[in-house]
């Protein structure tokens, strides 16, 4: 699933296309261009993942996308992310679905997983979890991103988990890596193309698994 279709899914319950509008609606996902949100408003429509009411404008995701009820959340993995060098495309589709605890994850909506490649946040702290090679990270798409938060984002058409520093005096934004091994900063000024999708707020770890 294309990222511009997962971020309107995961504000699709809170749209209206007549009262919002085409620009509103891309301003709200972070997409400048309104034949691209028409775009991806049709595809989604047209997979049977949302239903747009022709009279009222309303956008509604199909019963199908909605988490499952009960004592676990169904968060949809949406591929992996980087904690090494950059070089994992964001374009990924959509894997499937993790179930979770929800006395592990409190639930709430904008919610995705992201499967960590690589070391270089292998000293993160989040919750007291590290991030290492093989673990999900759950994401808050919603969430606005903080200096020194965690985030999933977006450079060059590749997807990151890094450290976010801002040194607002001259206009830089630093992606850290921490880690155990040797891995260089990545250093944005704030008029560059990037995107930011979402805040890190849990890790799941990777199984330990012993045949003995």
């Amino acid at each position: 699933m294309h990222q511009i279709q997962q971020k309107i899914l995961n504000f699709a319950d809170e749209l209206n296309l007549k009262r919002d509008g085409l620009r509103q609606i891309g301003r709200l996902i972070g997409e400048s261009h309104p034949f691209k949100v028409s775009y991806h408003l049709k595809k989604l429509e047209e997979s049977g993942f949302i239903k747009i009411d022709k009279k009222t404008g309303e956008i509604k995701r199909t019963g199908n996308e909605k988490p499952q009820k009960g004592m676990f959340s169904a968060i949809p993995v949406l591929g992996s992310a980087n904690c090494g060098d950059a070089n994992i495309f964001a374009e990924e589709n959509l894997e499937g679905y993790i179930k979770v605890s929800k006395n592990i994850i409190k639930a709430g909506d904008g919610l995705i997983a992201i499967k960590a490649s690589g070391n270089s946040m292998n000293k993160a702290n989040v919750n007291g979890q590290n991030i290492e090679d093989g673990d999900y990270v759950i994401v808050d798409s919603k969430k606005q991103p903080q200096p020194n938060d965690y985030i999933l984002a977006i450079i060059d058409n590749c997807a990151n988990i890094k450290k976010l520093l801002i040194d607002s005096k001259n206009k830089i934004i630093s992606l850290n890596s921490e880690s155990t091994e040797n891995h260089p900063t990545i250093f944005i000024h704030e008029m560059d193309k990037f995107l930011i999708n979402g805040v890190v707020k849990y890790v799941i770890k990777k199984p330990i698994v012993s045949w003995s």
